[in-house]
């Protein structure tokens, strides 16, 4: 299969007759891309960031951005505390979010222990999710927030292009923490949100801070907030997503050895 990436410069390319059947496109940017009279049957898209800035998604004249969203809040209830503009509104969407967690958490104890390091399609982990929240809190609570210099904990898990963005991976953990490790710091991390939330004032929220990304930038500590409560419901998704596919797997490898049997 041929591979292009980031060296491959394909702004306003046209394909024409061009066969992308079976193309994978991971962390492209397909911003304004027009396609007209295209077979996308069994296309799958995964755009975690449709919904910013008001701009679209149209299949067939259609803009389907509020069809998924609405689907989405379905799908997981709670998930459209996220926006929340208020102290209590804050509170209470991360009150859900932990209660969501904490329901995920049950099913994985239930699953085979080696559950929790499968890698479904390539994604990440289910360790590696949580090592990526921890490291979604130190950024957006721990270093703009709480203004900490250096708030990353070891175990966190960066992002792909972390290290060609110019950031430092010498201070995470080069060796996969225990899944129990791994438990341990989210759960110190998911108990920081919770104290901050418990005395955060309207005040507060409307003070300013640093982008962590973009020092330039000024971001309300509710916009802060916004991108913590993000991370946390997109990665659910993901989360939930593979599980289920695990669950899946198994099922079809038990039903195969019994008919085998």
């Amino acid at each position: 299969m041929a591979t292009f990436t980031s060296s491959d410069d394909l702004r306003a390319a046209e394909f024409v007759d061009a066969n992308l059947r079976g193309a994978r496109f991971r962390r492209a940017d397909l911003s304004g891309v027009v396609m007209r009279g295209v077979d996308v049957r069994g296309a799958e898209i995964d755009a975690p960031w449709l919904f910013e800035g008001g701009s679209f998604l149209r299949i067939n004249g259609v803009d389907v951005t509020p069809l998924v969203e609405a689907e989405l809040n379905r799908r997981f209830p709670g998930r459209a505390g996220r926006r929340a503009t208020d102290p209590d509104g804050a509170r209470a969407a991360w009150a859900v979010l932990e209660q969501r967690w904490a329901v995920t958490l049950e099913r994985v104890a239930a699953m085979p222990a080696a559950t929790v390091d499968v890698s479904v399609d390539g994604e990440w982990s289910f360790a590696q999710t949580l090592r990526h929240l921890v490291m979604a809190t130190d950024t957006w609570l721990g270093r703009a927030i709480l203004d900490i210099e250096q708030p990353f904990h070891p175990i966190g898990q960066p992002y792909a292009e972390y290290e060609t963005d110019g950031h430092d991976l010498s201070i995470f953990a080069t060796v996969a923490p225990s899944y129990a490790d791994v438990l341990e710091v989210r759960a110190g991390r998911v108990a920081m949100v919770r104290d901050f939330l418990a005395t955060v004032t309207s005040e507060d929220l409307a003070a300013t801070r640093k982008n962590p990304w973009a020092p330039e930038c000024p971001e309300t500590i509710l916009s802060c907030l916004h991108v913590i409560f993000e991370e946390e419901w997109e990665h659910h998704r993901y989360a939930v997503r593979d599980l289920d596919a695990i669950d899946a797997t198994s099922a079809h490898e038990s039903v195969t050895s019994a008919a085998q049997a």
